[in-house]
């Protein structure tokens, strides 16, 4: 089943995700059918909320320098610590598609997760790992790229992202 990307006002993109409990066949499918998804869009990280899937599930793509096995499904994944100057940078998001726009993010983040074998990880990331890392555990949460932004950067987002939808009114 080919999972297709949900787009803001989509209401699951607001929900609190449930934990994962069971690792199964089925969550790992469902790991599968986001890498598809994402890759599809493309993207670099995909909330299994934006599949409209209310879980713990995040899957992220990240080719670097320092680690070309970038490819990785975190389950129930939390944000342990941050660290690091906070940086500005242009981020984008795959459930608001056409969107930029520059939010400020600690440099560094400790995530601690699971496989989708269960197993327990923890990983110190920094950079794009460590915004990609930030931007999806946001989502799992129901908080969205405009929820950083202040409360008159946040309407001038929503009347430019209520014109793209517009333009792709049938």
């Amino acid at each position: 089943m080919a999972r297709e990307i949900v787009i803001f006002p989509h209401p699951t993109l607001r929900k609190v995700c449930d934990p994962v409990h069971t690792f199964d066949a089925e969550l790992r499918l469902l790991v599968e059918e986001m890498f598809e998804a994402m890759q599809r869009a493309p993207g670099v990280g995909l909330a299994a909320p934006q599949v409209d899937v209310p879980r713990r599930v995040v899957v992220v793509d990240v080719h670097l320098e320092q680690e070309p096995e970038g490819r990785r499904a975190l389950i129930n994944p939390e944000s342990l610590a941050t660290n690091g100057p906070m940086v500005t940078m242009d981020e984008g998001c795959l459930s608001f598609p056409e969107m930029s726009v520059e939010i400020d993010r600690p440099e560094g983040v400790t995530v601690r997760y699971q496989t989708v074998e269960g197993e327990h990880v923890e990983e110190e990331a920094s950079g794009l790992l460590a915004r990609v890392y930030q931007h999806e555990i946001d989502h799992l949460d129901g908080v969205l790229l405009f929820d950083h932004l202040s409360v008159i950067k946040r309407e001038l987002f929503k009347k430019q992202y209520s014109q793209i939808l517009k333009q792709h009114e049938p």
